[in-house]
């Protein structure tokens, strides 16, 4: 299986110019490594002033269900995923069609909104401790009026599971576990991550 997962990714490599590399134990298809190149490219197009983090940035790709690692903590200096985790969407996110999300920045809604935040500084909550998110763009400028944070939560587990997760008001919301392994990185950080949240 691994052989096959290397042979996969190297001839995604030859086929999309790749020059991003992933860890053997990250079960991630070509698709989402496109998708999460394309980001990455972004993120370094945006900052070219080094405002942001240059080292670390985190990206959630809300196309994988709730139940799969979908947030991925990426290494922009060794070009690779060093970590990933599970996250829940908001509940306003929800179509009743499996699969489709929507979105939204508008408050009061209880949707995930799309778009580039900046990780602020840290608070303790009613989940306890959790992270305030400037949004960047148009789609997600509403984010600190909408009180959208990053934090944990109980009913979050840590492992991938074959059914949709417990959802948030908007919030990307992941496990206690995940949640220290993260922590760690942002406290570390001398200036704001930028944590990507596309579809």
């Amino acid at each position: 299986m691994k052989l096959f997962s290397l042979f996969l990714f190297m001839t995604v490599g030859v086929f999309t110019g790749s020059k991003h590399y992933f860890k053997d134990e990250f079960s991630i298809t070509s698709v989402e490594i496109e998708r999460i190149n394309n980001r990455v490219s972004e993120i370094r197009n945006m900052n070219i002033d080094h405002k942001y983090n240059t080292k670390i940035a985190f990206l959630v790709d809300m196309k994988v269900p709730s139940g799969k690692n979908r947030f991925f903590v990426y290494d922009l200096e060794k070009n690779e995923i060093i970590d990933q985790g599970l996250v829940a969407h908001g509940s306003g996110s929800e179509t009743g069609i499996n699969g489709m999300l929507k979105f939204s920045n508008e408050p009061n809604s209880n949707c995930t909104a799309l778009g580039r935040y900046a990780i602020g500084k840290n608070y303790k909550g009613i989940f306890g401790k959790a992270y305030r998110l400037a949004g960047l763009d148009e789609t997600n400028n509403n984010a600190l009026k909408r009180a959208i944070v990053l934090h944990y939560y109980s009913a979050v587990p840590s492992e991938e599971q074959d059914y949709y997760i417990s959802r948030s008001k908007g919030c990307p919301m992941v496990s206690e576990k995940f949640f220290k392994r993260i922590e760690k990185i942002i406290d570390s950080s001398k200036s704001n991550i930028i944590l990507d949240i596309y579809y």
